[in-house]
C-alpha cells in the first residue's frame, strides 16, 4: 500500500492555528478514504486531496478569526459531504464554469481544485469561487492544495501581526484579496496564470480582479 505525501503545509496550517490561538478542529480519516486517481463524478481524485483525507476525515481552520477561516468537506466513513458538494456543483456550476472541478473546503467561498489543470503528478492546482452575485467569479490561490494550506497559514501570521487586528481585532486584508506578495511565491501557480491557464475560469472577472492577477504573476498593474 502506497503511503500518503508529506503535507508540508497542512502541518504549517496547524501549527500557526495552534501558535496563534486560531481554532483548530479535526475528526479522523475514513477506514478506506478515497484513493489518488479513483474517479468522483468521473474525475480523477487528487492525490494530494487523498493524502489529506488519509490524515483527517474533517477539520475547520481558524474559524473564530473574523469569523471566517474555512472548513475542509468531511469525507469519511459516516458523512460524504465532499463527495455531495462535489455532485451538487456538477449540476449547478460546472456547465457556468466552464470546467469540471473538485469541491474540497470553504466557508465564505468555496475551495475547488481543477482536474484538467494537474501537473505530471495529477497534482490539481486550487481557485477559490465566488458564486454570491448569481455567476461564478475565480480567482486562482494555488498550485496543489498542500501549497493552498502553506499560503493561508502565511496569510494568518500576517493579519496577526497586524496593528488593526492586534488593536480591534478586526481587518481589511482578505484572503486571497491582499495576500498577492504570498500567493506569488508560488511559482507554479505564476507560471500557470502567465500561460492563461485559468482565463476560461476567470472570464466573469472585472478590472480589479484583472488587476489583483497581474499583481500576482508581477505584472504592471
Amino acid at each position: 500500500m502506497k503511503e500518503p505525501m508529506d503535507l508540508p503545509g497542512l502541518e504549517r496550517l496547524m501549527a500557526v492555528c495552534q501558535r496563534l490561538n486560531l481554532e483548530l478542529k479535526t475528526s479522523p480519516p475514513a477506514r478506506e478514504p478515497l484513493k489518488a486517481g479513483s474517479l468522483l463524478e468521473g474525475l480523477p481524485f487528487d492525490p494530494v486531496l487523498a493524502s489529506v483525507y488519509a490524515r483527517v476525515g474533517h477539520a475547520a481552520f481558524a474559524t473564530n478569526f473574523l469569523g471566517s477561516g474555512w472548513v475542509l468537506r468531511r469525507s469519511d466513513a459516516q458523512v460524504h459531504d465532499m463527495e455531495e458538494e462535489t455532485r451538487r456543483w456538477g449540476e449547478r456550476w460546472w456547465e457556468e464554469l466552464g470546467e469540471p472541478v473538485i469541491v474540497f473546503g470553504g466557508n465564505i467561498y468555496t475551495y475547488v481544485t481543477v482536474p484538467s489543470l494537474a501537473d505530471e503528478r495529477g497534482w490539481q492546482p486550487v481557485v477559490e469561487v465566488d458564486t454570491y452575485e448569481g455567476e461564478p467569479l475565480v480567482m486562482p490561490v494555488a498550485s496543489n492544495v498542500d501549497r493552498f494550506f502553506d499560503s493561508y497559514s502565511r496569510y494568518l501570521e500576517v493579519v496577526v501581526a497586524d496593528p488593526r487586528y492586534q488593536e480591534t481585532g478586526d481587518t481589511e486584508l482578505l484572503f486571497p484579496l491582499h495576500a498577492t506578495e504570498i500567493l506569488a511565491r508560488d511559482e507554479r501557480l505564476v507560471e500557470l496564470m502567465r500561460a492563461g491557464r485559468f482565463e476560461a475560469l476567470m472570464k466573469n472577472g472585472d478590472d480589479s480582479i484583472r488587476r489583483w492577477a497581474a499583481r500576482v504573476m508581477g505584472s504592471p498593474a
